[in-house]
């Protein structure tokens, strides 16, 4: 995944960011992945919803399997 300079963020549609404001782009998979990954570390709960199912709507497939583990680790904890 390279780095966006400015300019080339700017010409990413509004559609393609996972947050208003222009944060988290996902206008490919590289930066999809990346996304998560950065909300993760750094998002508010709300963020990481709306960011996870930004990308799941867009990328089904990414992610997928990390959810699913995770629920299945939270539901046998009971």
């Amino acid at each position: 995944m390279s780095k966006l300079t400015a300019s080339q963020r700017k010409r990413i549609p509004g559609q393609d960011f996972a947050l208003p404001g222009g944060r988290y782009p996902i206008e490919d998979a590289n930066h999809a992945r990346n996304a998560l990954s950065r909300v993760s570390q750094y998002g508010t709960p709300e963020e990481k919803a709306r960011v996870r199912a930004k990308v799941h709507s867009k990328y089904p497939g990414i992610g997928a399997k990390a959810a699913a583990s995770t629920y299945y680790k939270m539901s046998r904890k009971s």
